[in-house]
């Protein structure tokens, strides 16, 4: 159930030059749309019948007819040389994500009247759309087949979803953030900047509001969701209603708060005072939530809970955020891994957070107190984490952050977490990233990148490094694992 993602229907639009046929348009747009539909779904897709669009008249009609359909992404098709002004407009004057592509020439056998040069017309679109400053996605090799466009814009979509998501996204935080984590403190400007909303609470809205649901008559259908979902894994039963009080406060906070805004995210607190005033954690509630597809980071983390909603709508699957936390010791990596996986000590760390991970993303789970907390205050306090190995299989480790001086800047790299058992606590994960040790020093730490993490259940680098570019983060400012010979700036060659 995630409800919280945006559903992308993209208009696909074919455009013509005046002196070139315009059939050549209207036959390969007719194609590309049969081949999407089928090879994915039709539902995807609206093929804008109206017009071939020559002239900025055409563009306005082309705009009113996808709007009415539904669409709120599009694709602009050349299916010959183009016109670049209308085209262009057309892409301005969408409001949405927009991609560009093209149609390649189908058989030697028809290269006179039946050439359409849409490989030319690629270029003056982008120059158009660069005087302009016009954002659009173009794939790496934008010029295809119909099956090869409808492969595209299938790889479209994701980005699509995120880019929507973004423009209709309110970011809900509770904080200040705790005493000596000014890691997760950034400037909230980039947020705006990007048509993101925030709205900041106190923790002390957060505690009065909770107190409001005090005897809320959903608390014991509440309890019995949490007791399914845990199963033999519910040691500490006691403290389910409370959580179930929380849970419901926060769901109907968002109800409450979301305003004109489809689509939410939480920063929420979650100590050193949470856990003495409210009687518990909200490690197992965050999951929860993050399952329905409304992230929720923890520490008052705003650009953490960004970047995995970022995540969730690229997957459509639950996402996390942890510490990037602990080296693996090196008895546990000649014991269990050196031989078996193809990557070194320095490849390997451990994630870890207290239980904010969905259940569906861990071996097995079980309710418990957090360890550390309780180290300096009383243990029943501290329950309500949710523990377990994550799930063995490929992951994406990234983060979207600003700077001091609010410049947006990211890193994307992907990997896998080892079918290891961690011998910890916590919701924890034995990751490998090649060349990882090389990346942690001269992206992470040189990048000034805070310890959390978010983290996508499969490999979707590609996505998030184009969602990023399209949001306005500089090439230069996307962080990646560089492959071995492939020396970062500020490597010493001399090592």
């Amino acid at each position: 159930m995630m409800s919280n993602i945006p559903k992308i229907k993209v208009g696909i639009v074919a455009v013509s030059r005046d002196c070139f046929p315009e059939p050549l348009s209207v036959n390969r747009r007719k194609a590309l749309a049969d081949a999407y539909a089928k090879k994915y779904s039709a539902e995807d897709i609206y093929e804008c019948p109206v017009c071939i669009v020559e002239s900025e008249i055409h563009m306005v009609q082309a705009l009113e007819d996808i709007k009415k359909a539904g669409c709120n992404a599009l694709c602009v098709y050349l299916g010959n040389f183009g016109p670049e002004i209308s085209e262009t407009l057309l892409a301005k004057h969408f409001d949405g994500p927009v991609m560009f592509t093209a149609a390649a020439e189908e058989s030697q056998n028809d290269l006179v009247g039946g050439r359409g040069d849409a490989y030319c017309g690629m270029l003056n679109a982008s120059y158009n759309l660069k005087l302009r400053n016009v954002k659009a996605y173009i794939p790496e090799y934008p010029v295809g087949t119909a099956e090869e466009c409808a492969d595209m814009i299938h790889d479209f979509l994701p980005i699509a979803r995120a880019l929507v998501g973004l423009a209709g996204l309110k970011v809900i935080s509770f904080g200040p953030r705790p005493l000596n984590f000014l890691a997760c403190n950034a400037p909230i400007k980039p947020l705006f900047d990007l048509g993101v909303e925030i709205e900041e609470n106190s923790e002390l809205d957060l505690f009065e509001a909770f107190h409001k649901h005090d005897g809320d008559e959903r608390i014991p259908e509440k309890v019995k969701e949490m007791e399914a979902e845990l199963g033999a894994g519910n040691r500490k039963p006691e403290i389910l209603p409370k959580l179930a009080q929380y849970e419901l406060t926060l769901l109907d906070w968002i109800q409450e708060h979301k305003g004109y805004r489809p689509y939410v995210t939480v920063a929420g607190k979650c100590w050193p005072a949470f856990q003495t005033q409210f009687g518990f954690v909200p490690c197992y509630v965050n999951s929860r939530l993050t399952g329905m597809g409304i992230p929720v980071s923890c520490e008052v983390d705003i650009y953490g809970a960004l970047s995995e909603y970022i995540g969730a709508c690229v997957s459509q699957d639950a996402v996390t955020l942890l510490d990037i936390n602990n080296s693996v010791p090196a008895d546990m990596y000649h014991e269990a891994i050196e031989g078996k996986f193809p990557y070194t000590q320095k490849d390997t760390f451990m994630g870890f957070h207290c239980g904010n991970t969905c259940s569906r993303k861990l071996t097995a789970c079980s309710m418990n107190y957090q360890f550390i907390m309780a180290r300096n205050l009383p243990e029943e306090v501290t329950q309500g984490t949710l523990e377990g190995d994550i799930i063995p299989g490929d992951i994406t480790f990234y983060r979207l952050q600003s700077t001091a001086d609010t410049k947006l800047r990211a890193y994307v790299a992907q990997g896998e977490i080892l079918p290891v058992a961690t011998k910890s606590f916590g919701g924890i994960g034995v990751f490998a990233i090649p060349e990882m040790g090389r990346f942690y020093r001269h992206v992470l730490i040189e990048g000034n990148f805070p310890h959390h993490g978010a983290v996508a259940f499969g490999h979707y680098g590609k996505t998030l490094y184009e969602v990023f570019k399209y949001i306005g983060v500089p090439v230069e400012n996307i962080g990646y694992n560089h492959p071995a010979g492939d020396r970062y700036p500020g490597e010493n060659p001399f090592h």
